[in-house]
């Protein structure tokens, strides 16, 4: 982990290069590099577990959010589970059970990820317009947040949280009403008091979101606009002092869905219409795809999250299509974090 100096040091060096930046695009500076780039690599994932089936009260199965628990097993939630169907799961990577954690009559969670200031499982629910928690065991449900943020309804998606356990929220409004408005936000909400404040504003449709692996900033998927920016944040983390595009991803009728970082700071981006994984380095260089066996890919079309066990290179990621929702495991390129666990 960075050191408190490390990080002022990157952010001055960050603030430093965008102000070089600037001044190369106000002196009609033009010159590009051809840095080069090796071909990507393409990996296959292999099937884990089917952990759910279409339903039929909702015609589809969506599985997101995954996050190893302090057990040691695999959260994921199920966003169009009917009520009182499984909204949270268990998944044990060893035996392969799965098992119903928490349900409702009204929820459709989107992401999940266990707070470090209570150890609690926090989980958007994008219908309701609110942030829910429950014990790990699946006890004791309690809305966190719920309300306006600045006279405005949250259309919560994904959710990251600082190391204080202050949360960073995509509110995804704009994601279809109207579709091309930009109207999303980043709302961070105070881990303790659930004071929301608005940390940037007319985005398209923000959906991934995860702290880049020293903290000094977020990596956001604008779902509406098909590219990764970055946030580069104050010292408390209450102001952005400089945002850019990091990544453009050409996605055709796919868009990007969540996002996740390793300890190398490597961005893990899943698709929505696509069942596949892009990797790219922090600096914008495609690393790799990952997508499941070609045989697979005929009955799922879409992988929402990633997961890397902490500590370890093993990621899973969420898939689904009309087969199901399935987890698939591969090699990751950097060993899992809290950026990499959930969100």
């Amino acid at each position: 982990m960075a050191s408190e100096q490390q990080r002022k040091t990157r952010r001055a060096t960050a603030r430093t290069l965008s102000a070089l930046l600037l001044l190369g695009v106000a002196t009609g500076c033009s010159d590009t590099v051809d840095a080069g780039e090796a071909p990507e690599e393409q990996h296959t994932a292999s099937l884990l577990v089917q952990v759910s089936s279409v339903h039929e009260e909702t015609g589809m199965t969506l599985l997101e959010g995954p996050t190893f628990g302090p057990d040691g097993k695999l959260v994921v939630v199920d966003v169009t589970a009917p009520a009182e169907g499984p909204k949270v799961m268990k998944v044990d990577i060893d035996t392969q059970e799965v098992s119903t954690v928490f349900t409702d009559s009204s929820s459709a969670y989107t992401s999940a990820q266990f707070s470090p200031y209570d150890d609690r499982l926090y989980l958007t629910d994008f219908a309701g317009g609110k942030i829910d928690s429950i014990t790990p065991q699946g006890d004791d449900p309690t809305t966190f947040f719920s309300g306006d943020v600045d006279g405005t309804p949250m259309k919560p998606d994904d959710l990251a949280f600082d190391e204080a356990g202050n949360m960073y929220v995509s509110d995804s409004t704009g994601h279809s009403d109207p579709f091309w408005e930009p109207q999303g936000r980043v709302v961070r909400i105070d881990g303790k008091s659930a004071e929301a404040i608005v940390l940037a504003e007319e985005l398209p449709a923000p959906n991934g979101i995860s702290f880049d692996e020293d903290y000094t900033g977020l990596w956001v998927s604008q779902y509406a606009a098909n590219r990764i920016d970055h946030l580069a944040l104050n010292e408390d983390g209450t102001e952005v002092e400089a945002a850019h595009t990091g990544i453009h991803f050409d996605g055709g009728t796919s868009r990007v869905d969540s996002n996740a970082v390793d300890a190398e700071g490597n961005i893990y981006q899943a698709v929505h219409g696509q069942p596949r994984i892009h990797v790219y380095s922090s600096t914008g260089e495609k690393l790799a795809t990952v997508g499941v066996p070609s045989e697979a890919a005929e009955g799922v079309d879409t992988a929402t999250n990633v997961a890397i066990e902490p500590g370890t290179t093993d990621a899973y990621m969420t898939v689904s299509g009309q087969d199901g929702g399935f987890v698939y495991e591969f090699e990751a390129f950097g060993e899992g974090i809290r950026q990499s666990n959930g969100g």
